[in-house]
C-alpha cells in the first residue's frame, strides 16, 4: 500500500508550499532534470501561489505553470485546481503530488500509484485542521502508510 505524508500545522500554506517546492528542486542532483511536481488546490489559492512562486525569492526562480497554460507540460511544477486523471495522462509528471485542498481525494489510490511522493499540506486554520484530520483517518482506514510532520506553525 502507498504512503501519504501530512505536513500539518503550517502557519502559511502558500509560503510553506514555496519552500517545499524549492527544497524538492534543491535535492535534484546536478545534471538531472528537476522533479516533476503537481500541486492541487482551490483555484483562488493556486492563483496566489502562482504569483508567490514568481516573487518568493529574489535570488531564484521556481519554474511553474497553471495547467491551463498551453505549454504547462514543459514546466517541472504544474498547478491544477482538481485532480484530473485525463489531463495528467498527457503529462510526464510522476514525482511529487502536493495537495492544498480540504476535500477528501476520492482518487487517492490512483494518485498514490502514479506519484513517488504524496504530500498533504494542512494549515493552522480550524477548518483546514479538521478536514486534514478527517482525510488522515479516511486514508488510514484504507490501509495507507501515513506519516505526519508537525510544522508547529512554520
Amino acid at each position: 500500500m502507498g504512503r501519504v505524508d501530512f505536513h500539518s500545522q503550517v502557519g502559511n500554506k502558500l509560503l510553506y508550499s514555496c519552500r517545499l517546492i524549492r527544497k524538492i528542486n534543491s535535492m535534484t542532483k546536478e545534471g538531472e532534470p528537476l522533479k516533476r511536481i503537481i500541486v492541487v488546490g482551490a483555484q483562488d489559492l493556486l492563483d496566489e501561489l502562482d504569483e508567490l512562486l514568481w516573487s518568493f525569492s529574489p535570488d531564484e526562480f521556481l519554474p511553474h505553470a497553471q495547467i491551463s497554460n498551453d505549454n504547462a507540460y514543459l514546466n517541472p511544477t504544474i498547478l491544477m485546481n482538481a485532480y484530473d486523471e485525463v489531463a495528467l495522462e498527457k503529462l510526464p509528471h510522476r514525482d511529487v503530488f502536493i495537495y492544498l485542498g480540504q476535500e477528501t481525494l476520492e482518487q487517492i489510490h490512483a494518485i498514490v500509484e502514479r506519484f513517488e511522493r504524496v504530500i498533504e499540506v494542512v494549515s493552522l486554520e480550524e477548518n483546514d485542521l479538521h478536514a486534514g484530520r478527517e482525510r488522515y483517518k479516511h486514508y488510514r482506514s484504507l490501509g495507507f502508510e501515513l506519516q505526519n510532520y508537525d510544522q508547529k506553525g512554520a
